[in-house]
Protein backbone atom coordinates (compact mmCIF):
# COMPACT_ATOMS: atom_id res chain seq x y z
CA UNK A 1 0.00 0.00 0.00
CA UNK A 2 2.77 2.47 0.65
CA UNK A 3 4.43 1.92 -2.27
CA UNK A 4 1.34 2.25 -4.36
CA UNK A 5 0.99 5.59 -2.25
CA UNK A 6 4.37 6.37 -3.16
CA UNK A 7 4.23 5.95 -6.55
CA UNK A 8 0.83 7.97 -6.65
CA UNK A 9 2.58 10.66 -5.48
CA UNK A 10 5.63 10.58 -7.26
CA UNK A 11 2.96 10.67 -10.17
CA UNK A 12 1.04 13.45 -9.33
CA UNK A 13 4.23 15.86 -8.57
CA UNK A 14 5.37 14.98 -11.96
CA UNK A 15 1.79 16.02 -13.36
CA UNK A 16 1.52 19.58 -11.87
CA UNK A 17 5.64 20.28 -12.08
CA UNK A 18 4.43 19.61 -16.09
CA UNK A 19 1.44 21.84 -15.97
CA UNK A 20 3.10 24.07 -14.58
CA UNK A 21 5.96 24.32 -16.72
CA UNK A 22 3.12 24.28 -19.45
CA UNK A 23 1.21 27.20 -18.08
CA UNK A 24 4.55 29.26 -17.69
CA UNK A 25 5.04 28.77 -21.38
CA UNK A 26 1.45 29.24 -22.12
CA UNK A 27 1.76 32.69 -20.31
CA UNK A 28 5.40 33.72 -21.49
CA UNK A 29 4.50 32.94 -24.79
CA UNK A 30 0.89 35.33 -24.89
CA UNK A 31 3.42 38.14 -23.20
CA UNK A 32 5.45 38.11 -26.15
CA UNK A 33 2.83 38.37 -28.51
CA UNK A 34 1.08 40.98 -26.38
CA UNK A 35 4.31 43.07 -26.49
CA UNK A 36 4.19 42.51 -30.19
CA UNK A 37 1.21 43.95 -30.57
CA UNK A 38 1.89 46.57 -28.79
CA UNK A 39 2.87 49.62 -30.20
CA UNK A 40 5.95 51.42 -28.63
CA UNK A 41 6.19 49.31 -25.54
CA UNK A 42 9.46 51.28 -24.03
CA UNK A 43 8.25 54.81 -24.70
CA UNK A 44 6.01 55.32 -21.67
CA UNK A 45 9.68 55.05 -20.07
CA UNK A 46 11.09 58.07 -21.99
CA UNK A 47 11.97 60.80 -19.47
CA UNK A 48 11.91 63.17 -22.53
CA UNK A 49 10.03 62.76 -26.00
CA UNK A 50 9.28 65.86 -28.52
CA UNK A 51 6.44 66.52 -30.95
CA UNK A 52 4.57 68.21 -33.46
CA UNK A 53 1.30 70.34 -32.63
CA UNK A 54 -1.51 71.48 -35.66
CA UNK A 55 -3.92 73.49 -33.99
CA UNK A 56 -7.68 75.31 -35.12
CA UNK A 57 -9.23 77.74 -32.71
CA UNK A 58 -12.40 79.17 -32.08
CA UNK A 59 -11.91 82.83 -30.42
CA UNK A 60 -14.02 85.10 -29.12
CA UNK A 61 -13.68 88.75 -26.80
CA UNK A 62 -15.14 88.66 -23.08
CA UNK A 63 -16.28 92.69 -23.01
CA UNK A 64 -16.91 94.34 -19.98
CA UNK A 65 -18.87 97.89 -21.16
CA UNK A 66 -17.90 101.21 -19.20
CA UNK A 67 -20.37 103.39 -18.02
CA UNK A 68 -19.81 105.55 -21.11
CA UNK A 69 -21.31 103.50 -22.53
CA UNK A 70 -24.64 103.97 -20.87
CA UNK A 71 -23.76 107.88 -20.68
CA UNK A 72 -23.96 108.43 -24.54
CA UNK A 73 -26.14 107.23 -27.42
CA UNK A 74 -23.55 106.97 -30.28
CA UNK A 75 -23.06 102.90 -29.95
CA UNK A 76 -26.04 101.53 -28.99
CA UNK A 77 -24.64 97.90 -29.32
CA UNK A 78 -21.24 96.27 -29.13
CA UNK A 79 -20.71 92.93 -29.12
CA UNK A 80 -18.34 90.11 -29.91
CA UNK A 81 -18.27 87.80 -32.58
CA UNK A 82 -17.65 84.43 -32.84
CA UNK A 83 -14.41 83.76 -35.35
CA UNK A 84 -11.77 81.08 -36.16
CA UNK A 85 -7.87 80.62 -36.53
CA UNK A 86 -5.00 78.25 -36.78
CA UNK A 87 -1.70 77.63 -35.30
CA UNK A 88 1.29 75.31 -35.23
CA UNK A 89 3.56 74.98 -32.40
CA UNK A 90 6.03 72.46 -30.88
CA UNK A 91 5.36 70.04 -27.84
CA UNK A 92 7.88 69.07 -25.50
CA UNK A 93 7.05 66.35 -22.23
CA UNK A 94 9.32 65.43 -19.41
CA UNK A 95 8.59 62.63 -17.75
CA UNK A 96 7.50 62.97 -14.04
CA UNK A 97 6.45 59.57 -12.74
CA UNK A 98 3.35 57.44 -13.96
CA UNK A 99 0.65 59.20 -13.97
CA UNK A 100 2.49 62.90 -14.56
CA UNK A 101 3.97 64.51 -17.02
CA UNK A 102 5.26 68.27 -17.54
CA UNK A 103 4.39 69.65 -21.09
CA UNK A 104 5.61 72.91 -22.49
CA UNK A 105 4.38 74.02 -26.09
CA UNK A 106 7.10 76.34 -27.50
CA UNK A 107 7.32 77.93 -29.90
CA UNK A 108 3.50 78.40 -30.75
CA UNK A 109 2.20 80.67 -33.27
CA UNK A 110 -1.91 81.22 -33.14
CA UNK A 111 -2.96 83.56 -36.47
CA UNK A 112 -6.31 84.38 -34.86
CA UNK A 113 -9.20 87.03 -36.28
CA UNK A 114 -11.25 88.79 -33.25
CA UNK A 115 -14.39 90.75 -34.23
CA UNK A 116 -16.98 93.26 -31.96
CA UNK A 117 -20.21 94.05 -33.97
CA UNK A 118 -21.17 97.62 -33.56
CA UNK A 119 -24.48 99.53 -34.05
CA UNK A 120 -23.98 103.18 -34.82
CA UNK A 121 -26.77 105.75 -34.16
CA UNK A 122 -24.97 108.28 -36.05
CA UNK A 123 -22.72 106.01 -38.76
CA UNK A 124 -20.24 108.65 -40.46
CA UNK A 125 -20.15 107.08 -44.77
CA UNK A 126 -17.11 109.76 -45.09
CA UNK A 127 -14.82 107.29 -42.92
CA UNK A 128 -16.44 103.71 -44.06
CA UNK A 129 -19.12 103.37 -40.93
CA UNK A 130 -22.86 102.12 -41.66
CA UNK A 131 -25.10 101.32 -39.05
CA UNK A 132 -23.94 98.20 -38.26
CA UNK A 133 -20.50 97.24 -38.47
CA UNK A 134 -17.72 94.72 -37.52
CA UNK A 135 -14.28 95.83 -36.40
CA UNK A 136 -11.97 93.36 -36.80
CA UNK A 137 -8.99 92.19 -34.77
CA UNK A 138 -6.00 90.53 -36.86
CA UNK A 139 -3.06 88.97 -34.49
CA UNK A 140 -0.32 87.08 -34.54
CA UNK A 141 0.11 85.46 -30.90
CA UNK A 142 3.18 83.73 -29.77
CA UNK A 143 2.51 81.83 -27.07
CA UNK A 144 4.55 79.61 -24.49
CA UNK A 145 1.59 77.09 -22.24
CA UNK A 146 2.67 75.51 -19.70
CA UNK A 147 0.52 72.22 -18.37
CA UNK A 148 0.68 69.69 -16.14
CA UNK A 149 -0.89 66.36 -18.01
CA UNK A 150 -2.21 63.33 -15.77
CA UNK A 151 -2.66 60.12 -17.06
CA UNK A 152 -4.86 56.91 -16.99
CA UNK A 153 -3.62 53.36 -17.33
CA UNK A 154 -2.43 52.25 -20.82
CA UNK A 155 -4.96 49.84 -22.06
CA UNK A 156 -3.44 48.27 -25.49
CA UNK A 157 -2.53 51.22 -28.08
CA UNK A 158 -4.96 53.73 -26.11
CA UNK A 159 -4.84 56.08 -23.18
CA UNK A 160 -7.10 59.16 -21.82
CA UNK A 161 -5.36 61.88 -20.10
CA UNK A 162 -6.71 65.32 -18.87
CA UNK A 163 -4.06 68.59 -18.27
CA UNK A 164 -4.37 72.08 -17.33
CA UNK A 165 -1.93 74.88 -16.67
CA UNK A 166 -1.03 78.61 -17.57
CA UNK A 167 0.08 80.43 -20.93
CA UNK A 168 1.65 83.44 -21.49
CA UNK A 169 0.98 85.08 -24.96
CA UNK A 170 2.56 88.75 -26.67
CA UNK A 171 0.92 90.09 -29.61
CA UNK A 172 3.33 90.39 -32.23
CA UNK A 173 0.73 92.92 -34.30
CA UNK A 174 -0.75 94.83 -31.99
CA UNK A 175 -1.56 98.15 -32.52
CA UNK A 176 -1.80 99.51 -29.37
CA UNK A 177 0.70 101.91 -29.74
CA UNK A 178 -0.71 102.94 -33.42
CA UNK A 179 -1.67 107.05 -33.43
CA UNK A 180 -3.68 106.42 -36.61
CA UNK A 181 -5.84 103.78 -35.59
CA UNK A 182 -8.89 105.57 -34.88
CA UNK A 183 -10.99 102.98 -36.34
CA UNK A 184 -9.40 100.02 -34.14
CA UNK A 185 -9.64 98.53 -31.22
CA UNK A 186 -6.60 98.76 -29.87
CA UNK A 187 -5.33 95.59 -28.10
CA UNK A 188 -2.14 95.57 -25.20
CA UNK A 189 0.62 93.19 -26.57
CA UNK A 190 0.78 90.68 -23.46
CA UNK A 191 -1.84 88.61 -22.25
CA UNK A 192 -1.50 85.87 -19.48
CA UNK A 193 -4.04 83.12 -19.07
CA UNK A 194 -4.80 79.76 -18.10
CA UNK A 195 -6.06 76.47 -19.76
CA UNK A 196 -7.55 73.04 -19.44
CA UNK A 197 -8.66 70.25 -21.20
CA UNK A 198 -9.18 66.88 -21.89
CA UNK A 199 -7.05 64.23 -24.74
CA UNK A 200 -6.20 60.84 -26.41
CA UNK A 201 -3.05 59.00 -26.83
CA UNK A 202 -3.35 56.76 -29.64
CA UNK A 203 -0.17 54.48 -30.48
CA UNK A 204 1.09 53.95 -33.92
CA UNK A 205 3.62 51.56 -34.70
CA UNK A 206 5.57 55.05 -35.80
CA UNK A 207 4.13 57.85 -33.43
CA UNK A 208 1.69 58.71 -30.91
CA UNK A 209 -1.30 60.78 -32.49
CA UNK A 210 -3.33 62.41 -29.89
CA UNK A 211 -6.55 64.54 -30.51
CA UNK A 212 -7.08 66.85 -27.91
CA UNK A 213 -9.67 70.14 -27.13
CA UNK A 214 -8.70 72.73 -24.36
CA UNK A 215 -10.17 75.87 -23.09
CA UNK A 216 -7.90 78.38 -22.99
CA UNK A 217 -9.45 81.74 -21.25
CA UNK A 218 -7.02 84.92 -20.49
CA UNK A 219 -7.13 86.29 -17.27
CA UNK A 220 -5.57 89.82 -18.03
CA UNK A 221 -7.19 93.36 -19.22
CA UNK A 222 -5.94 93.30 -22.62
CA UNK A 223 -8.12 96.76 -23.87
CA UNK A 224 -5.81 99.98 -24.30
CA UNK A 225 -8.48 101.63 -24.06
CA UNK A 226 -8.86 105.69 -25.87
CA UNK A 227 -11.18 108.06 -24.16
CA UNK A 228 -11.09 109.97 -27.52
CA UNK A 229 -12.43 106.83 -29.67
CA UNK A 230 -15.94 105.83 -29.98
CA UNK A 231 -15.11 101.99 -31.06
CA UNK A 232 -13.09 102.29 -28.05
CA UNK A 233 -14.34 104.53 -25.03
CA UNK A 234 -17.59 102.41 -24.53
CA UNK A 235 -15.35 99.35 -23.77
CA UNK A 236 -14.17 99.02 -20.18
CA UNK A 237 -12.72 95.64 -20.10
CA UNK A 238 -11.35 92.85 -23.23
CA UNK A 239 -10.21 89.09 -22.34
CA UNK A 240 -9.50 86.45 -24.49
CA UNK A 241 -11.54 83.48 -24.90
CA UNK A 242 -10.55 80.30 -26.94
CA UNK A 243 -11.67 76.73 -27.49
CA UNK A 244 -8.57 75.04 -28.92
CA UNK A 245 -8.47 71.57 -31.12
CA UNK A 246 -5.33 70.46 -31.27
CA UNK A 247 -3.83 67.16 -33.51
CA UNK A 248 -0.15 66.35 -31.76
CA UNK A 249 2.38 64.30 -33.07
CA UNK A 250 5.22 62.92 -30.73
CA UNK A 251 7.70 60.16 -31.56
Amino acid sequence: MYHLLRNKITTYLVLSFQLGFSLMGISLTASAQLRESTNLPDNDEKWYHIGIVIMGTANRFQINQHPRFLQYDSVLVSNPNNNFGFGIGGMHTFRINNRFEARVVFPQLLFVNKSINYHLQYPDPTKGESAEMDQNVESILLGIPVQLKLKSDRIGNFRVYMMGGFKFETDLSSKASSRNAENLIKLNKSDFGIEAGIGFNFYNKMFILSPEIKISNGITNVHSRDENLKFSNVIDKIQSRQIIFSLIFEG
